[in-house]
């Protein structure tokens, strides 16, 4: 396996090679090309929605096997493949074991054939972890263990080639979204005043990490401070709009004050309010395509002790626990995890230029839909790709087309005993040490646990390559196969 030495990813700054990878449109899937249309907004009028030149989903889904293990731990449509890499405990480049708890992450750079992906670890306050950050560098809190890894991939010969800590000493780091500028910012989902009982330290912020390269380990206090979720970023304006993870939570735009693409010189944040409708629930039932006017609410202490961004922000609309978040073709598409009627999510779209949000779907079963979507991305052909993170088990990644249709891509089936530990361990040493509190297996081989209950994340498009995380046992997952047979 290529190595890629980490005094090479130490020193990336004004690398004219590094290039972020923001535009969906520069990497379609497949030599066909075929541009779906431009919006989600499309879903609003589904009669009108433009008709495609494939089939929707990829069939039914089938036991396959990791290419790098040999084991069978996901079920996916006949023709694709995977491999595994980053499991928890693995020993990375900085020689290191891997942090558990892989969460939000995203592809957020390229120098060639190689990407770098950031990658969170959502370690809650206090609880362990298998590493921190190289010689102490990018630590925030050095009493915590939550934090990022960064991941180097060639897509030419899908392959991984390394990993190392790039971000630590914080809390629960689920998701964050990238930069048009090639970094990522990690959400920390929590909000306490750490500073009475913490050494004086804080949390509940947003930190930047850049893909070639380790975080400075402080935090951006103008963001706010909350139990964040996720970002996405409109290269346009460079403005940042970020999701809360709570059961009366806002949708927040934060407007850097510095230069396109410098978060750290201050800036305001806002929280969305729909005109002439102060605190509008948006919790309920509504109906699909329904679109609303916004307007913002500045939010004069985002870093204040005693109250909190939502309850500043007196005329935010109402979400409930929001959570994914993605850019695509000018739209910002935002994820409210278990509002809706049924409690199994919805899925709004914020257009900027318009100053407009919409309801563009609501699931209504948790078998035929989705129970809980969680992260997002939006794919190449502009469907909407849902991290579940409900009820269900398995769970599963399910897709959301732009005419309305949910059909299931992938199922967790991994299941582990002592003897599948000891050939993950085998190829990627350190797994073992690690996995024995986690699996629960005895030694001679008779336990076996299943982690097919274990929640999605991370989901990230780039070419032919889909990346995603299963939380725990802890390990991610690069995807190829035909996807010109289907709408993602």
């Amino acid at each position: 396996m290529t190595d890629v030495s980490l005094p090479e990813l130490d020193d990336q700054k004004g690398d004219a090679l590094i290039q972020p990878t923001f535009n969906r449109r520069a990497f379609m899937k497949g030599s066909s090309a075929v541009a779906a249309s431009t919006a989600f907004a499309a879903m609003a009028s589904r009669a009108n929605a433009a008709s495609l030149p494939y089939s929707d989903n990829y069939g039914p889904l089938v036991p396959t096997a990791d290419k790098a293990t040999g084991l069978t731990l996901l079920a996916l449509p006949e023709g694709f493949e995977y491999t595994t890499f980053g499991w928890t405990g693995q020993i990375q480049t900085d020689q290191l074991p891997t942090p558990t708890d892989h969460d939000g992450m995203s592809v957020v750079a390229s120098k060639g054939n190689v990407i770098a992906l950031v990658r969170n670890h959502e370690l809650s306050e206090g609880e362990s972890t298998p590493s921190s950050p190289r010689g102490g560098r990018g630590v925030y809190n050095p009493n915590q263990n939550g934090g990022t890894t960064n991941l180097m991939f060639d897509v030419v010969k899908g392959e991984f080639l390394s990993s190392y800590n790039s971000l630590g000493g914080t809390i629960r780091n689920c998701s964050g979204g990238p930069t048009p500028w090639g970094t990522w910012l990690s959400c920390e989902e929590t909000f306490h005043p750490w500073g009475q009982g913490s050494q004086g330290y804080n949390h509940g912020y947003v930190f930047e990490v850049p893909g070639f390269g380790i975080s400075d380990g402080q935090p951006i206090r103008e963001m706010g401070r909350f139990s964040h979720e996720a970002v996405a970023v409109d290269p346009a304006t460079g403005f940042v709009y970020e999701t809360e993870d709570a059961g009366q939570s806002a949708f927040y735009k934060f407007e850097p004050a510095g230069k396109w693409g410098d978060m750290k010189s201050g800036g305001k944040l806002y929280g969305m309010v729909v005109k002439d409708s102060p605190r509008l629930d948006l919790r309920g039932g509504l109906t699909e395509g329904t679109t609303w006017d916004v307007t913002w609410q500045e939010i004069n202490d985002p870093d204040a002790m005693s109250d909190t961004c939502f309850n500043q922000a007196t005329e935010a609309a109402i979400i409930e626990r929001g959570e994914g978040c993605w850019y695509d073709d000018g739209k910002i598409f935002f994820v409210s995890t278990s509002g809706g009627a049924a409690g199994l999510g919805q899925v709004f779209c914020y257009d900027p230029r318009k100053e407009t949000v919409q309801i563009i779907f609501e699931s209504k079963d948790a078998i035929t839909e989705v129970d809980g979507p969680d992260n997002i991305a939006v794919s190449p052909r502009g469907s909407i790709l849902m991290c579940e993170d409900g009820g269900s088990n398995p769970k599963r990644l399910v897709c959301l087309t732009q005419t309305g249709v949910v059909f299931p891509f992938a199922e967790n089936r991994i299941a582990l005993d002592a003897g599948d530990l000891a050939k993950i361990d085998t190829i990627y040493p350190g797994t073992r040490d690690f996995f024995w509190d986690e699996v629960g297996a005895s030694t001679d081989g008779s336990a076996r646990r299943s982690f097919t209950s274990q929640e999605w994340a991370g989901a990230s498009f780039h070419g032919r390559w889909l990346f995603v995380n299963i939380q725990s046992p802890g390990v991610t997952f690069a995807i190829t196969g035909p996807w010109e047979k289907g709408a993602l």
